[in-house]
């Protein structure tokens, strides 16, 4: 059985520590939450649990260790995703500490190319399918960005002995089409003949679907005189009379 010498316990070592660190060169310059040091410290830490099971010479306890490895890592790529409103935000930088531990485990098992390789890839898959996906996306229409939060007003006029019926079809209306008001006001007229609400929405993406749906659903009742929206962003209106 071949017994493991300090200087293979070191080339390891740094070849996973350096491997690790090459990899997290590149979340540090994306300002990414795992960077340098915690790729470095992941890849180290991965080489370091396999060449202990190494040094005790058990033949089978390397891949005992390495399967170990793999279920820690999970724990700690948790920690790096993170929910971002209706999205997650993190699981590239969790799968890059998942590959850190990888490149270490084949550092620590001698098989040093192979861990030169897969920080190759690893990079590779950073750097040129990070365009690659752009490539792939589909571009969202003007105005229509996904990211961006858009604010919009529905406003409408109705009797003022309906009013409350019209303002519960309103909310149910809006919720119906899955937006959610950020606020509501009724003002009545002097004469109290009629009653203007306005409810204001704020939501991600493409709102004029929705809107569209909510305006159809009101304009068909008979105490609403007037309802149109309009986002806050653009003085165009979208309005339509009952």
């Amino acid at each position: 059985m071949h017994t493991l010498t300090t200087f293979d316990f070191v080339i390891r070592l740094a070849v996973g520590v350096g491997c690790g660190a090459l990899i997290g060169v590149e979340r540090q310059w994306r300002a990414r939450m795992a960077g340098l040091r915690t790729n470095a410290l992941v890849a180290a830490g991965a080489t370091l649990f396999v060449l202990y099971s190494e040094a005790v010479g058990d033949a089978g306890s390397p891949t005992r260790v390495a399967s170990y490895v793999v279920s820690g890592i999970g724990f700690l790529g948790g920690g790096v995703i993170l929910r971002d409103g209706g999205g997650v935000r993190g699981l590239n930088t969790a799968a890059t500490l998942w590959c850190s531990a990888a490149v270490g485990v084949l550092a620590a098992s001698g098989k040093l190319d192979l861990a030169l390789l897969g920080t190759l890839t690893v990079l590779a898959v950073h750097v040129v399918l990070r365009p690659a996906g752009r490539l792939l996306d589909r571009a969202p229409a003007a105005g229509t960005d996904p990211d961006s939060t858009v604010r919009a007003t529905v406003h409408l006029e109705c009797e003022r002995g309906a009013e409350t019926h019209i303002r519960a079809l309103l909310l149910q209306a809006l919720n119906g089409s899955g937006l959610s008001p950020t606020g509501l006001r009724a003002r009545r007229d002097e004469r109290g003949d009629t009653t203007s609400l306005r409810a204001t929405i704020a939501v991600n993406g493409d709102v004029a679907p929705a809107l569209e749906q909510v305006v159809s659903r009101l304009s068909l009742e008979p105490g609403v005189s007037d309802l149109h929206w309009h986002l806050e962003e653009d003085d165009a209106k979208q309005q339509v009379l009952a």
